[in-house]
């Protein structure tokens, strides 16, 4: 069984729509032994939510609250950023946090939020799919501090070197998102970091997805993740023995409260 590692996972929205408030929770989290605190990217969400964070400026007040806490969005919908712009983020908020970051990606949807139509973003899921890999593929080129030279159907970069570089080495690590039984997202997942199933139901659904992304990966020897979205009190030990390697604690958006999280964060991660 692999150990496992706990996050929180945070909508920051109305009452944690204060980048500061989230420092401060993040600060305590990593006071209270949780690994990680991670922030949901979106625009707006469905009512009664009115306040939204920016994920990026949210990040980078945790950066510099903690110490030790692995940080991140999860998850970018990477086809509606510009990947030069999340080139320069990314390197940026790894060097803020000193080697901190993992970089959670997705094709993001309108299922919730209708955010991708209301701002003239692509709607359709191949489109964004193929968006997503050649945003990844210029993140990567990006981070080796060599000139990228990208040309392709939905980006251009001409020539520009991305320094300084991230402080991990060769890039910082991305988990890619994505359904459970949907084979593209593993497929791109094995290329890179790690994978988070979104809309996890049950245990055996992970050990599927673990045994096609090792068969996927065959070959390569580099430290991979699988993360779980719980709620909280939940038992992450059959996640852990299907192949988790951290868990993230889920908290719902329309009803999360300052209190309950902070609630959360005190009594500690959950241990398998």
């Amino acid at each position: 069984m692999t150990r496992l590692r706990s996050a929180l996972w945070l909508p920051i929205f109305d009452d944690l729509a204060e980048p500061m408030v989230v420092a401060h929770l993040a600060a305590e989290a990593e006071e209270a032994g949780w690994h990680g605190v991670f922030v949901w990217d979106h625009l707006r969400w469905r009512a009664p939510i009115r306040r939204v964070a920016d994920p990026w400026i949210t990040l980078a007040a945790i950066a510099t609250a903690t110490q030790d806490l692995r940080l991140g969005p999860m998850v970018t919908p990477l086809a509606r950023r510009r990947p030069p712009k999340v080139a320069r983020e990314t390197a940026t908020l790894d060097r803020l946090s000193g080697g901190r970051l993992t970089l959670g990606v997705g094709l993001g949807s309108d299922r919730f939020a209708d955010e991708l139509r209301a701002t003239g973003e692509e709607l359709d899921d191949r489109r964004r799919g193929q968006m997503v890999d050649e945003s990844l593929e210029i993140l990567t080129a990006a981070w080796s501090g060599k000139p990228v030279h990208h040309h392709s159907r939905h980006y251009t970069v001409d020539g520009i070197s991305f320094l300084p570089r991230p402080v991990q080495r060769p890039g910082v690590p991305v988990w890619v998102a994505g359904l459970p039984g949907n084979v593209k997202p593993l497929r791109r997942a094995a290329g890179h970091d790690g994978f988070f199933p979104v809309n996890l139901e049950h245990p055996d659904q992970l050990a599927d997805i673990v045994a096609t992304v090792t068969g996927l990966r065959r070959g390569r020897t580099t430290p991979y993740d699988i993360a779980v979205a719980l709620p909280p009190g939940a038992d992450p030990t059959p996640y852990a023995t299907a192949g988790a390697t951290w868990w993230l604690t889920e908290f719902p958006p329309e009803t999360v409260s300052l209190d309950q999280v902070r609630g959360v964060l005190r009594d500690g991660p959950v241990e398998p």
